[in-house]
């Protein structure tokens, strides 16, 4: 697949240095770098993809989600219906 990207000229002539070093033409080297870029772990430090996604839960918490107890009960209003109510105040 062809693309066209816009490369800081001292990063171009930095790379285009780089390419003549080595033998390799400029695409290769951006080829190169990009891989390994995208197949490098995460750096260290870095956010962990979502705090939902890796949180622990309770025990007690699991098994009474599990039991229904945090499920609406017939007649509850949704939290949309919260929200829109929320916003619809003008006092707020």
């Amino acid at each position: 697949m062809k693309t066209t990207i816009d490369i800081p000229e001292p990063l171009y002539k930095k790379a285009k240095i780089r390419a003549i070093e080595r033998g390799q033409t400029l695409k290769q080297i951006v080829l190169i770098s990009l891989k390994r870029e995208l197949e490098a772990p995460k750096a260290v430090g870095e956010a962990p993809s979502s705090y939902w996604a890796n949180r622990n839960l309770r025990p007690d918490f699991v098994r009474l989600q599990a039991e229904g107890a945090f499920k609406p009960k017939p007649g509850s209003r949704s939290i949309e219906e919260i929200i829109d109510e929320i916003k619809a105040d003008s006092s707020l």
